[in-house]
């Protein structure tokens, strides 16, 4: 096998056995890069089919076209596709861009907290419905203990701290200095009841190994990341007031494979464009600890 190959055949096995020792499983969806190569391992590793909900919590500040492109796939591929907000910040404008939180409050209260409260059942949450392509109440409001995420260990510097099988308390919170060992490809999947369950299939991947799967693969992502003439392209996703594009002429994805193995961005860091990574000392290990993605 190849390494692009090596690192499918991981991250297909990483899933398999989270969906044999998890019976209440779910996967993130950002609507980014490497969270959406997730959900198409994910395909490849049941056969087509998803057979776990997506959650993507909603800031309600993301791009508007990551919305669009989230409810298309969403319908296109018969995703069980649930969303989550705190609704009660935005509505009482507790927020960066009202000018009542700084960056890294704003993001535990509409991240970190809808995310925590999502995942428990104890915020409504809505549900796709593939009938009316509307966003419905779910009824169901089982806590999910196992999550999966498309988190990378080169990405930021607490994300690589992290293991495959990564237990949280019952509150979502981290102990980082408390960690299983993984050696040989033997993984710890037996925690105790109560215990929050991270699984992180995509934690050997690089930015770069995204992209040339992307490319191999040919997996439909958001034009965002491209320059549409403008000479400006998004390297990384988030909210709008805290993410700025970067200047490149990338225009395809075959663009990107080019600057990341040899061009401009070859040795620079992939969120130095996320201002909220700037305020918290320049990486996430703060929000991460409380349960952030």
């Amino acid at each position: 096998m190849d390494k692009l190959d090596a690192l499918e055949s991981q991250s297909v096995y990483i899933l398999r056995e989270a969906y044999r020792e998890f019976k209440s499983l779910v996967m993130l969806w950002s609507i980014g890069k490497d969270s959406t190569v997730l959900l198409w391992l994910a395909r490849k590793a049941f056969f087509g089919h998803v057979p776990f909900p997506l959650v993507h919590i909603d800031t309600s500040y993301k791009i508007p076209e990551m919305i669009k492109y989230r409810d298309e796939l969403a319908l296109k591929f018969k995703l069980n596709m649930i969303v989550g907000q705190n609704t009660q910040a935005l509505k009482d404008k507790r927020t960066f861009p009202d000018g009542a939180l700084d960056r890294i409050s704003c993001c535990k209260a509409l991240k970190t907290d809808a995310l925590k409260n999502t995942l428990s059942g104890a915020w409504p949450r809505l549900r796709l419905s593939h009938k009316t392509a509307k966003y419905e109440v779910d009824t169901n409001t089982e806590p999910y203990i196992g999550v999966i995420v498309g988190a990378r260990a080169d990405e930021e510097g607490s994300r690589s701290k992290e293991r495959y099988f990564s237990p949280r308390d019952r509150n979502s919170d981290w102990d980082v200095g408390d960690q299983p060992p993984e050696l040989w490809n033997q993984f710890k999947t037996d925690f105790a009841p109560g215990t929050h369950i991270r699984i992180h299939p995509l934690l050997d991947w690089t930015e770069l190994n995204i992209w040339e799967y992307i490319q191999r693969e040919n997996i439909p992502i958001t034009h965002l990341y491209f320059d549409q003439g403008k000479g400006k392209r998004y390297r990384s996703l988030g909210c709008y007031p805290c993410t700025t594009p970067v200047d490149s002429i990338a225009k395809n994805v075959e663009d990107i494979v080019k600057e990341l193995r040899e061009g401009k961005f070859k040795n620079i860091a992939e969120r130095s464009g996320r201002a909220q990574d700037k305020e918290d000392g320049g990486g996430l290990e703060t929000l991460r600890k409380e349960g952030y993605m």
